[in-house]
């Protein structure tokens, strides 16, 4: 096994093995021999990193949804704030047809108009091939039956997510990502449950994982990865506008679309969090900022630090602190000991120096990022059509 398998991280626990969660806290296999497909989970077991929510002060990033799941109340208490909520966004066929897969037939029928708040059932769907199986359910290719509209249809086995104790983890995920519409984020249209199971009717992403495909080229030229960190950028002051710290970017969490456009995915760990009030150690070591492994106090730029480590990674195939053991990691990434191969453009060099900062208030702001002379040059970044349509 080599430095980038799948480890956990843990405050105060830097010699145990790494993991990577996804949304429904799921462990996430990184490289050759563990990574299944889009959507999926390894199997393995693992224990559940803290999450530590601090209560709302009123100030900068609020605390949203409150956590009150614990392993006691179970879905009793998921049911009453999650599974019987409707969204406050229109109906989901009319968000569907801003995706970029393409219906083959036309959403927005009578039983799907822009008023409607329909009620999903398994019924309403035909379901193809598996997209990906985990720890807490699989996620299938499905077709709505009406419209004929294409998504990723996630299936999560209740008892699972009960014995585990992360129904938080599940609600944060369909509080936050039902919410947000971007074109560089993965959409939750809807969900619906029955007596065993929770279905997330996820935006599908024809070109599935960002990770496969550096797999198979090991880097990314310039162009390529100065789009991505365009895209990336827009998409991420999206969410600090909302208030949303998505804490866990990397290659792994990252979708393509019908053109290649990326997709942020795996909400899971993303917060709706006080300022300068995070201390839950959560993610990849590899992506982790230095406030974060120290357990100090972190805000919204943990996710500069994160964008800065996958510019590098895109360009030179491996994250910059990646070390043999996870105590050298540890080292390095504290002391911001960042080196650079000679194959690494002056330009991007610059602009990943300027967000792998130790100090988080010194990292480059997102709206420098996406102006940043070196990504100005090379990103040729595309817009879905979906963008192009005003989203209610």
């Amino acid at each position: 096994m080599d430095a980038r398998s799948a480890n956990k991280v843990r405050a105060g626990d830097l010699k145990g093995p790494r993991q990577g969660r996804g949304p429904d806290d799921s462990v996430v296999c990184q490289r050759p021999g563990g990574r299944l497909c889009y959507g999926s989970r390894d199997d393995s077991k693992g224990e559940r990193l803290p999450l530590a929510l601090q209560p709302a002060d009123g100030k900068g990033f609020s605390t949203y949804p409150p956590p009150t799941c614990t392993a006691q109340s179970g879905l009793n208490t998921l049911s009453q704030r999650v599974l019987r909520k409707e969204l406050t966004t229109p109906s989901s066929l009319v968000l569907m047809s801003r995706s970029n897969a393409q219906p083959t037939a036309a959403a927005g029928q009578d039983s799907c108009g822009p008023n409607s708040m329909r009620t999903f059932t398994i019924d309403d769907f035909e379901i193809g091939r598996p997209l990906g199986k985990g720890k807490f359910g699989n996620v299938y290719l499905a077709r709505e039956k009406t419209s004929h509209f294409i998504v990723a249809l996630k299936v999560l086995f209740k008892s699972q997510i009960e014995k585990e104790g992360v129904e938080h983890q599940l609600r944060r995920e369909i509080e936050i990502q039902a919410h947000l519409q971007h074109p560089n984020i993965l959409r939750l249209y809807n969900y619906f449950y029955d007596r065993r199971r929770i279905y997330l009717i996820l935006e599908y992403a024809p070109r599935g994982e960002l990770y496969k495909e550096l797999q198979k080229s090991r880097t990314f030229d310039e162009q390529r990865t100065a789009t991505i960190m365009e895209e990336l950028a827009d998409a991420l002051m999206y969410c600090h506008a909302k208030k949303v710290i998505h804490r866990d970017i990397k290659p792994e969490n990252l979708l393509l679309g019908l053109q290649g456009e990326l997709k942020i995915a795996d909400f899971g760990w993303s917060v709706h969090a006080p300022s300068l009030r995070r201390k839950t150690m959560c993610g990849t070591l590899d992506y982790l900022p230095p406030e974060m492994i120290e357990g100090r106090m972190h805000n919204e730029k943990v996710d500069l630090w994160c964008i800065g480590v996958l510019c590098y990674e895109l360009l030179v195939g491996n994250p910059p602190f990646e070390s043999a053991s996870h105590n050298e990691t540890y080292r390095r990434i504290v002391k911001v000991d960042l080196k650079f191969p000679h194959s690494v453009p002056v330009g991007a060099q610059d602009l990943i120096s300027k967000l792998l900062k130790h100090n988080p208030s010194d990292r480059l702001p997102l709206a420098q990022v996406s102006a940043h002379p070196w990504v100005r040059a090379h990103s040729r970044r595309v817009l879905p059509p979906s963008a192009l349509q005003s989203i209610p």
